[in-house]
């Protein structure tokens, strides 16, 4: 049986509601370390709008039509860490990571899967953007105000 690498192409799905109170997750393997929903295509051939979705659900419970999500059109190149390089193939050093929002009315539950985050916080955006450890994270949500007054 050969090994089953991730791919190194992501999804990075902001949520957030109208307020702009933005879903903040701590990671269960590095505790301390926040971040939005963030996961890897599953197959090559994946629509990433479908990753997107699989990815909201596995993590928060929250069961998003592909009408709800909308693709930023930014796509983040970044140097994968070295401590989690090993689940990559030989050799791959770069993901592309590709960002998503999804708005939620307040108050939505969300359910954790507890193998991947130990807890959640909804925060201002500003807040939730100081509180990431990843700076494309952090960058995205920066964005947020800007990318909803273009939509209305």
């Amino acid at each position: 049986m050969s090994p089953s690498y991730k791919i190194p192409e992501s999804v990075l799905v902001v949520i957030h509601t109208p307020e702009l109170q933005v879903l903040m997750l701590e990671r269960a393997d590095q505790p301390g370390f926040w971040q939005s929903v963030t996961g890897s295509k599953d197959l090559l051939d994946e629509p990433l709008l479908e990753t997107a979705r699989r990815e909201v659900l596995e993590e928060t419970g929250i069961n998003a039509e592909p009408d709800q999500l909308r693709d930023w059109v930014l796509v983040n190149r970044y140097e994968i860490y070295p401590v989690w390089r090993h689940r990559y193939a030989p050799g791959v050093t770069h993901n592309s990571e590709h960002v998503f929002g999804l708005q939620v009315p307040a108050g939505t539950l969300v359910r954790l899967a507890p193998r991947e985050h130990l807890q959640y916080r909804w925060l201002p955006w500003r807040e939730a953007a100081d509180l990431c450890f990843s700076p494309s994270n952090a960058e995205a949500i920066l964005h947020l105000p800007k990318l909803l007054e273009t939509s209305l």
